[in-house]
Parts: structure tokens; sequence; C-alpha cells
């Protein structure tokens, strides 16, 4: 890997990691187009470890949300009186719905950095949850908000969030639609899927350094290129998609995500791409 696919790579996980079009899906894409080979630990690896970049992005613009949680949380740990604010009890719901990605991240690591790292596979999911987007969207009533949210839907989005482990499908794509289909409204859901990935995207890059010390990386200084990239772009991606659901549907993203499969179809089709990436 050289300095520009760095950068390459750190733009593509700021733009994508947030947006319900598959960062993994985009990553796994662009590096077999770039030549990289996409089950190459040491690729794999450094796609991991520059989620950092995201990760504190996220953690920046949410900063707030995330003093005021953990506050409440420490507060009600410590006194029994302070559990009846609404922010200790939602403090918990984060951690119990990030609790399935953690579980099966664990137990299928092999299989998703193995069979799953596949281009076809990427395709695939782009169109299935794609079909699932459409019809969380079709079926939203958005009449329940923040402060509705209880354990059954933080269960249900954070079980939803680990189907994101599976390249293509996407983290934000997921619980969103996850948000959607329980009638929670479009902000409410976007913003609790990004709570909720602050500690899986944290415990994905936690499991990688060590596999990047081990292969040897890509080498410290492309690494924190390409993760300083991914911050800077994530901060503005962050900020944009809240915006930009509290005003309109994801549809848009559907369509998107079925183009991108069909391109890819091709592209594997015709032999210009292989299934691990390498360019024909």
């Amino acid at each position: 890997m050289n300095l520009l696919q760095a950068v390459i790579l750190g733009i593509v996980e700021g733009l994508t990691e947030f947006l319900p079009v598959s960062s993994t899906g985009h990553q796994t894409i662009v590096a077999g187009l770039m030549g990289l080979q996409i089950d190459d630990p040491s690729i794999t690896a450094f796609i991991a470890v520059i989620q950092v970049g995201a990760i504190a992005a996220l953690v920046l613009y949410l900063r707030r949300d995330i003093v005021r949680l953990l506050t409440a949380w420490v507060r009600g740990l410590r006194h029994a009186e302070n559990r009846s604010d609404p922010s200790y009890r939602e403090a918990w719901l984060v951690i119990l719905g990030s609790l399935p990605i953690a579980i099966v991240g664990l137990l299928a690591k092999n299989i998703i950095e193995g069979p799953l790292r596949s281009l076809w596979v990427v395709a695939i999911a782009l169109i299935a949850w794609g079909v699932v987007m459409l019809v969380a969207e079709a079926m939203a009533t958005q009449q329940r908000h923040e402060q509705d949210l209880g354990l059954k839907d933080a269960l249900i989005i954070g079980c939803t969030q680990a189907l994101a482990l599976i390249p293509g499908v996407s983290r934000s794509g997921a619980t969103i639609s996850a948000g959607l289909l329980l009638g929670l409204d479009r902000v409410t859901a976007a913003r609790f899927g990004f709570l909720l990935g602050i500690p899986a995207m944290a415990g994905a890059a936690v499991l990688e350094v060590p596999a990047a010390v081990k292969t040897g990386g890509v080498g410290i200084v492309l690494t924190l290129v390409g993760t300083a990239v991914a911050f800077v772009v994530a901060y503005v991606t962050v900020a944009w998609m809240l915006r930009f659901v509290s005003r309109h549907t994801i549809r848009v993203f559907v369509w998107y995500r079925f183009a991108l499969a069909a391109v890819l179809i091709v592209m594997l089709s015709t032999g210009f791409l292989t299934a691990t990436g390498i360019r024909g």
C-alpha cells in the first residue's frame, strides 16, 4: 500500500461509515480496484484500525450526549435515587444494545474475515439489505421518539446491528431500518444506532491491533494518515447524515446500493475483479 491508497481508503471510511451504504463493502471494493488483496491480514487490519478516526469523529460530534449518559450512569450506579433519571436508563440501553454485535463478532470472527470477505457477498448484501430498507421506509410510522426507547427496542436494534458484520449490509442501514420498523422516527433511529456503533467500532479496532502488529500492518505512517483522513471526513459526514434524515427518507441510498451492486456484479462476471479483489 502506498500513501495515495491510504488516503483514498481513509476518505472512503469517513464517507461511508455512517451512511447506509456499507463502509466495509466500499472498502472492499475500493481496495480491490486499487489492486490490494482484500483477504490479506495486513489490509484487513488497516481497514479496521482506521475506524479509530471515524470513532473519534463520532465521539467528538456526540460528546454532549456521551458525557450526559456516562454521568447519569455513574451517578445511578452510586446512588439508587439517581436511577430515575431517563439518561441513566438510556445509558443501559446503549450498553445492552451493544452486546449482540460483540458476541457475534467474537464467535464468528474467522467467518467474517474469511468466507464473507468476498465481493460476491458484498454485491448480494447490497441488494438484499436495500430491499429491507425499502420495506422499512414503506412501513415507517415515526410515531415513537427518543423518550419511547425501551429494552426491546435496544435489543432488536442491537441484534440487527450484528448483521452489519456481513460486508455490504451497513451498520447505519441496519440500525435505521430496525428503528423505522419499530416505529421510531429517523433521527432517533440514526442517533441511537450511532451510539451503538461507538463500542462496536472500538471493539473491532482493538481486536485488529494485534493482527496489525503481528503482520507488520502497512506501516505506522500510512495507518496514521488513513486514520486522520477518516476522522476529518467522518465528522462532516455524521453532521450531514443527521440533518439529512431529519428531512428525507433513506430511499436515495437504496438506489445507490442497487446501482453499485449492478456495477460490481458486472465487474465480477467479466473478470475485471475477482471475488478476493485482485484485478483481472
